[in-house]
């Protein structure tokens, strides 16, 4: 082989171990986007609201934002970007409908200490549904709401703990399918530690569940959240012309119809 032919090969074999390397040691910075900033005060923008802490079984103490209703409580599990004050028009538009509604931050969000990973976002889910156990909030009163990878968080509660109803807003198959779509030049199969397996989760579970997407996801793609309602056996809302981060797959009245039919 000529010598430039081989030096080039070599190199582009070198920045290839090099872009994988760097991916596979700083995948969960990708993964996890929490805000920065400080969150306001749950009393100024959110009726009823109040912050509450409780701690995880690894020795977090956790901060979110908790209004009972006299309703269904819905347990509200985040995706993996921003962090609770992003969903308080959600959980106004639900107290206004008479729910209960908690808003958590996993570790690392909105100020919580801890770094985020798939295992500790289910001991952060756990110590929130523990939090509203104590607070007299009844299994067969609670709806787990879980959008985007907090789809996989919800449905991973469910298993352990069975709600009256599951809702999972935009659910990929698992992170692998989906990290597939967006960096296709990567190995994302072989590299990803955190796998969120959404639909393997969901299957099965025999919850009353809802899976609601928009048709024109440009980040989940909308044929996996179908795969997701067929696996788990659930009731399907498609919001025509909605895409991932749309206000009406926030707090709209398809979203907000399908956890009242919960």
């Amino acid at each position: 082989m000529p010598r430039p032919l081989l030096l080039g090969l070599t190199s582009v074999v070198v920045v290839v171990v090099l872009v994988v390397g760097l991916a596979y040691l700083f995948q969960r910075r990708l993964i996890y986007l929490p805000s920065t900033g400080q969150v306001p005060d749950v009393a100024n923008v959110i009726p009823g609201g109040h912050q509450v802490t409780y701690r995880t079984e690894d020795n977090l103490t956790l901060t979110g934002w908790y209004a009972p209703g006299p309703g269904t409580t819905v347990l509200v599990l985040p995706g993996n970007a921003g962090d609770r004050s992003a969903r308080i028009p959600l959980a106004v538009a639900l107290r206004a409908r008479g729910h209960g509604v908690l808003l958590v931050d996993y570790r690392g969000y909105g100020g919580n200490p801890g770094d985020p990973t798939e295992d500790g976002l289910a001991a952060d889910a756990k110590a929130a549904h523990n939090f509203l156990l104590r607070q007299g909030v009844t299994q067969d009163r609670l709806v787990y709401f879980g959008e985007s990878l907090g789809a996989a968080v919800a449905a991973r509660l469910a298993r352990a703990h069975p709600p009256r109803g599951l809702l999972l807003r935009s659910p990929f198959v698992d992170l692998p399918s989906v990290a597939a779509v967006h960096y296709p030049f990567l190995p994302v199969r072989a590299l990803l530690r955190d796998r969120f397996p959404v639909a393997e989760t969901a299957r099965g579970l025999g919850v009353p569940t809802t899976v609601v997407y928009g048709a024109e996801d440009e980040i989940v793609p909308p044929e996996q959240s179908a795969e997701v309602a067929v696996a788990a056996n659930a009731r399907t809302v498609i919001v025509e012309g909605a895409r991932h981060n749309d206000r009406v797959l926030l707090d709209g009245r398809e979203l907000l119809d399908a956890v009242a039919d919960l």
